[in-house]
């Protein structure tokens, strides 16, 4: 009984110690939980306003016309914005002191690679070139360019010098995407200005995102031989060479196993369709030629030889970027100096642990002693040691007799 006794009450102290020590240690409860970006609505995002109230000496007139419907944007081309990740469409007419008037239409499109797309889509040969947004061209009283993930047409009553200007203005104060999406595609840029065979003429440039703007450009390629499924990429260029104009087609994939796949297949169609007479092959412009670099398929099609096919397709060549890091900083797990410190942590925790339970132990001790004394500690029948009396007189021993 005894024995259950002591027992109990070195349960009770340990579960004590350990409330204790949880409260002393617990770390603080947040404040409150940060916002994720992700967590805004749609409808707050569709809500944003993308074109400003006035601009260099313009004012909107009248109310802004805003639609998420492509149709009207362009009904004709429905399709081809939906390809390009057509998201919104405002709408709105711009008035200045001297009277004179400006129509404005921005189109929003899921990023840059989509503006961009829509861009070269819808410039033509004529165009003239401009310096406005990541790329403008104009025609008469008309301007086109894209900013970010922004397609903008504006069209003006009569222009002046200073119209460019005023557009550049604009096109600092369009809303941007977040992150990558704000960037152009890379693809584009692997077609050459130049070659020994020919020259890339202006505003043939046409990116593309999907079968039904692939055979609304004018493709060497149909749509179902590229398969925009394996998230294909499409840029066309057309090249001035001896007998004429030339196209020279990139198709890239995420990988080289789908490119060299995808080659073989528009390989066979091709020889397939060349050994049946009176049958179209899948190239309607003369002569065709094909190669793959890495992830990319180049083709070459129209009227050129052999030989100009292959300098014009030996321009195209794809390089890995490939990037070896390597560690020349201490990181915190290999420095001795945060090692030591951690060390020194560590030992003060120990320590502030080891005061809070003796800190706990003795005070209960204490408190129990006072309220329940000789009854827990201290008991006279729980005391045995050995004691000598020497404070005792002796006692007289008989003598034998």
């Amino acid at each position: 009984m005894r024995f259950l006794r002591q027992l109990s009450v070195v349960f009770f102290i340990f579960i004590v110690c350990a409330v204790f020590c949880g409260v002393a240690f617990a770390p603080e409860p947040p404040a409150s939980l940060p916002v994720s970006p992700a967590a805004v609505t749609s409808a707050a995002v569709t809500s944003t306003p993308v074109l400003p109230t006035e601009f260099a000496g313009w004012q909107v007139k009248g109310a802004v016309t805003r639609s998420a419907d492509p149709t009207v944007a362009d009904a004709a081309n429905e399709p081809v914005l939906k390809e390009y990740g057509f998201q919104r469409l405002e709408k709105a007419a711009y008035t200045r002191d001297d009277g004179r008037n400006l129509a404005v239409k921005a189109a929003v499109f899921a990023d840059a690679s989509g503006a961009y797309g829509a861009f070269t889509y819808y410039y033509s040969d004529e165009m003239g070139e401009e310096t406005i947004g990541g790329q403008a061209a104009f025609l008469n009283n008309r301007v086109l360019f894209y900013q970010g993930n922004v397609l903008v047409e504006a069209v003006f009553d009569r222009m002046s010098v200073m119209s460019a200007a005023q557009l550049r203005e604009l096109a600092g104060l369009l809303p941007q995407a977040e992150g990558n999406k704000s960037n152009p595609p890379s693809l584009p840029t692997r077609l050459p200005r130049r070659s020994p065979q020919g020259r890339l003429e202006k505003n043939t440039t046409k990116y593309i995102l999907g079968p039904v703007t692939l055979d609304r450009v004018g493709s060497p390629l149909p749509g179902a031989m590229v398969d925009f499924t394996a998230d294909a990429e499409v840029v066309i260029g057309k090249y001035a060479v001896t007998a004429g104009d030339a196209t020279l087609m990139l198709v890239e994939y995420p990988n080289s196993q789908i490119a060299a796949e995808r080659l073989r297949r528009i390989d066979a169609a091709h020889q397939v369709t060349q050994q049946q007479p009176g049958v179209a092959s899948i190239v309607d412009v003369g002569p065709f030629f094909d190669a793959r670099t890495g992830p990319i398929i180049v083709i070459a099609a129209g009227p050129l030889s052999k030989g100009e096919a292959r300098a014009l397709m030996s321009s195209i060549s794809y390089d890995a970027d490939v990037t070896w890091n390597e560690n020349t900083y201490v990181s915190k797990k290999d420095n001795l100096a945060n090692f030591l410190f951690n060390a020194i942590v560590l030992c003060g925790i120990v320590v502030g642990l080891a005061l809070v339970a003796g800190i706990a132990f003795g005070g209960l001790r204490l408190v129990i002693k006072r309220f329940f004394p000789d009854s827990v500690f201290d008991r006279r029948e729980a005391m045995e040691f050995i004691s000598l009396h020497l404070e005792d007189e002796p006692r007289a021993v008989p003598r034998e007799r």
